[in-house]
């Protein structure tokens, strides 16, 4: 079921010196169950993107949808949670619990039914020990579980993250990672804009990056990855190469380097490439593989050169 549906979204910011258009045609969708990394430089529209997703501001062209209403209207927004980098998303003052129970009740809930709710959610987070503190005395690991919380409250369908993980050490950020993956199992969809683009990589189902206020590229992520990886191989082997051997290899357009047999070309050569080492032992055969940061620059890059 889709969850979020953006469709050709349009936004200009005009000031008496300047006209910025902030988003030019943004269309995104998230099934339930999903992350979607939406990524891009700073000033590239996220900001706007998301404050349109989240109802704060009209745009000027495009709709959104979110379980088929506007999020403009309150019937949408009780289907939406949000944690907002820059933003105080829970009251410092307040103890996780007052918190949880507070926003539970805010949003809607019977009395009953926020405390449950609380109660279920400071266990989930490991938030027990702490639940009667100020959460401004909290960690800062333990201030982002709070948030998220608090945005889960209400049982949303899609979850809003900007930045979930940054500032947190290493511990805490596998956490909230570990935490995404769990929620998004559970049915919720959730978009998530970050710099961090190992979290991006590990969590995420499908990837859009956005340059200039225009999506550039949007797949699913392994696929995305496998897209730029390229097709060279990395073959180790346990003893060294004979001249035969080595005559064999450079006759299926394999060099040696370094001790290493490297291929490059699809996975018919690379099946001729093993058949000529044989019988040595064979210590790995691997692909290289970029990671979500280079894919990210050279998508980025491309586009700036178009």
């Amino acid at each position: 079921m889709t969850v979020l549906e953006a469709t050709n979204l349009r936004k200009t910011f005009r000031s008496k010196k300047k006209t910025t258009e902030a988003v030019r045609g943004v269309s995104l969708s998230i099934s339930e169950g999903e992350i979607l990394a939406f990524l891009g430089p700073n000033g590239a529209g996220k900001t706007t993107t998301i404050k349109i997703v989240a109802g704060l501001i009209r745009p000027d062209a495009g709709e959104v949808r979110i379980l088929g209403k506007n999020p403009l209207h309150a019937p949408a927004l009780k289907q939406l949670g949000a944690v907002l980098e820059g933003n105080r998303n829970v009251y410092w003052q307040l103890t996780p619990l007052e918190n949880l129970e507070y926003f539970g009740c805010i949003r809607g809930l019977p009395a009953p039914e926020a405390r449950r709710r609380t109660a279920e959610l400071i266990e989930r987070f490991g938030l027990s020990e702490k639940m009667r503190a100020p959460t401004q005395s909290l960690s800062r690991g333990m201030q982002q579980k709070v948030a998220i919380a608090v945005a889960l409250i209400h049982k949303p369908k899609l979850l809003l993250l900007d930045e979930p993980t940054l500032g947190l050490d290493v511990e805490a950020a596998m956490d909230v990672r570990r935490l995404l993956k769990e929620i998004a199992r559970e049915g919720q969809a959730i978009l998530l804009t970050t710099h961090q683009m190992e979290v991006a990589e590990e969590v995420s189902d499908r990837v859009a990056v956005i340059r200039e206020g225009e999506i550039v590229a949007e797949e699913k992520t392994s696929a995305l990855i496998e897209k730029f990886s390229g097709n060279r191989f990395n073959i180790k082997v346990e003893s060294g190469l004979d001249e035969a051997t080595q005559a064999r290899l450079k006759a299926c357009g394999a060099e040696i380097v370094d001790g290493a047999i490297i291929y490059v070309g699809g996975t018919e050569g690379l099946w001729r490439v093993l058949e000529s080492i044989k019988p040595l032992p064979l210590v790995s055969a691997a692909k290289d593989r970029v990671d979500l940061t280079e894919v990210f620059l050279r998508i980025v890059r491309e586009a700036k050169r178009a």
